[in-house]
C-alpha cells in the first residue's frame, strides 16, 4: 500500500509516524513545500523571542529520525490531484502514485487588499523565512505596525514585545481576538496590552503603506498614520486547497471530511487546518486551526488509511493564549446559545484584577466557557464539556458562583462512580 501525505507540519508528521506503526510494510512518503526539516509554525514566536534557535522549531530533533522509520521525505508543492489515476502532480512536474492520500497542507496567510503590501519591510509571520526577515528589522526601539489582533496576531504580538520594539496593533474588528472571546474578555486583554505599552487600535483597517524616506508610513481608515520600520500582516489564514480544484473532492473553506477524516472521494483523507470536520456536540463541520486538533485528526486519518477503524469524537474549540503574561482561554461553544435553545450563562468580572469568567450552559450541561486570569479552571472546564457531564443541581450552584467548577467536577465524578 502506498501512502502519500501532502504537508509536513505537525499533522503530516504524526500521520506518517502513525502509519509506520500501524502498517509497517507500507510505503509512506511525506511531502513538504519548504526546504529543511519539518518544523512547527507555533514555535516561530519562541524563535523571535530568542528562547530557541531554528533547530528548536524542528518537529523531530534527530536528523535520522524519518530515515530510520522508512518514511521518505520529499520537497515539493502539489498542483493537482488525479483521483481516477490516483496520482498527485507536483510543481516540478513529478507525479506521485498513491493508494491512500492525506491532505495536510495547512493554510496560508491572507493577503489584505492594501496598497504597499509588497514593499520591503512588510511581511507575514508564517514561515522560517519570514521569521528571519522580521528578526533582521525588529530590533530594540524599532517601530512596528502589526495588522491583526486575532489568536495568531496576539502570539506574534508577544514575540515582538519581547524584542523591545515600539508596537502599534491595528485590528479591523471591534475588539481583540473577536473569534475567541466575548467583548468583556477582549476588553481586558486590550487594557492589559495597553498597560504594557502597546498601542492598540480597533475598528480600523490599514488603508495604505508607502515608503517615507528610509522608513514606511502606515495610513489607517480612521485617519491616523504611523511611521514604521517594519509592518507585519497577521490578518488571518485560508486553507491550501487550490490544487484540489477539478479533483472531485468536496471543499467549502476547507476539505469537507467525515468522522473518519475521509473526504467525499474514497481513499482521500484530510487533517489539520485544511480540513473541515464534524464539531464536538453540534452538527456543524468546522475548522479549528490549533495544533492539538490537527495532530489528533491526523492520527485518526492515518489509522483509517492503514485499515484500522477510528472515529473522531468531534473537534472541540480549545484556545489557550498567553498575552504578555495574561492567560486567557475559550472552550467549546463559548459564544453560548439563545435561551429558546436551552441556553443560559453566568459572567464574573473583576476588571481591576484582570480576571473574567463566563460559563455557557445547555440544559444542565456546560457547553462552553471563557476565562481570563483563571488558569486553575482550564482542565476542569475541558473535562466537564468533553465528558458531557450532567450537572444536575450543580448547574444552579455554578450560576450563583462560577468559581466552584472544581467542586462541581469532583461532586459529579463521585456521583457517577
Amino acid at each position: 500500500m502506498r501512502h502519500v501525505i501532502l504537508g509536513n507540519g505537525p499533522a503530516g508528521v504524526v500521520a506518517a509516524e502513525t502509519l509506520r506503526k500501524s502498517a509497517p510494510r507500507d510505503e509512506v512518503t511525506l511531502v513538504g513545500d519548504e526546504p529543511g526539516p519539518p518544523y512547527s509554525r507555533m514555535a516561530i514566536p519562541y524563535l523571535l523571542m530568542g528562547e530557541i534557535g531554528e533547530p528548536g522549531t524542528w518537529l523531530r530533533k534527530d536528523p535520522g529520525h524519518f530515515g530510520r522509520l522508512g518514511i521518505a521525505l520529499k520537497e515539493g508543492r502539489a498542483v493537482s490531484v488525479d483521483t481516477a489515476g490516483k496520482q498527485v502532480r507536483l510543481a516540478s512536474g513529478e507525479t506521485l502514485a498513491w493508494d491512500r492520500l492525506l491532505v495536510a497542507t495547512g493554510s496560508r496567510p491572507n493577503r489584505p487588499p492594501v496598497p504597499g503590501l509588497d514593499l520591503p519591510g512588510v511581511h507575514p509571520c508564517w514561515t522560517l523565512e519570514d521569521a528571519r526577515a522580521i528578526a533582521a528589522r525588529a530590533k530594540k526601539g524599532s517601530r512596528v505596525v502589526q495588522m491583526g489582533a486575532g489568536f495568531i496576531g496576539c502570539i506574534i504580538l508577544e514575540a515582538l514585545a519581547a524584542r523591545g520594539v515600539e508596537l502599534v496593533v491595528v485590528e479591523m474588528g471591534d475588539r481583540m481576538v473577536p473569534r475567541m472571546m466575548p467583548p468583556r474578555a477582549s476588553e481586558l486583554i486590550q487594557a492589559w496590552c495597553e498597560r504594557q505599552g502597546i498601542h492598540v487600535v480597533t475598528g480600523a483597517r490599514v488603508a495604505e503603506i508607502r515608503e517615507s524616506g528610509n522608513a514606511l508610513s502606515v495610513s489607517l481608515t480612521d485617519g491616523q498614520s504611523f511611521p514604521a520600520d517594519l509592518v507585519i500582516s497577521a490578518t488571518g489564514v485560508a486553507p491550501n486547497t487550490a490544487f484540489l480544484e477539478g479533483s472531485g473532492v468536496d471543499c467549502d473553506q476547507g476539505v469537507l471530511v467525515d468522522g473518519r477524516m475521509e473526504s467525499s472521494v474514497k481513499g482521500i483523507f484530510a487533517a489539520g487546518d485544511v480540513s473541515r470536520a464534524p464539531e464536538f456536540d453540534t452538527d456543524r463541520k468546522i475548522a479549528y486551526a490549533i495544533q492539538p486538533t490537527a495532530v489528533e485528526q491526523a492520527r485518526i486519518a492515518a489509522l483509517n488509511m492503514a485499515g484500522r477503524e477510528a472515529v473522531s469524537p468531534g473537534a472541540l474549540a480549545m484556545n489557550v493564549l498567553d498575552t504578555l503574561g495574561l492567560v486567557s482561554a475559550s472552550f467549546g461553544q463559548w459564544h453560548g446559545l439563545p435561551h429558546a435553545q436551552g441556553g443560559a450563562w453566568v459572567e464574573l468580572r473583576e476588571e481591576e484584577l484582570f480576571r473574567y469568567l463566563r460559563l455557557e450552559f445547555k440544559g444542565d450541561r456546560l457547553i462552553g466557557a471563557t476565562s481570563v486570569g483563571h488558569t486553575e479552571h482550564v482542565g476542569v472546564i475541558r473535562g466537564l464539556i468533553q465528558g458531557r457531564v450532567a450537572l444536575g443541581e450543580w448547574k444552579e450552584r455554578l450560576l450563583a458562583d462560577p468559581t466552584r467548577l472544581m467542586e462541581a467536577y469532583l461532586a459529579r465524578a463521585q456521583a457517577a462512580s
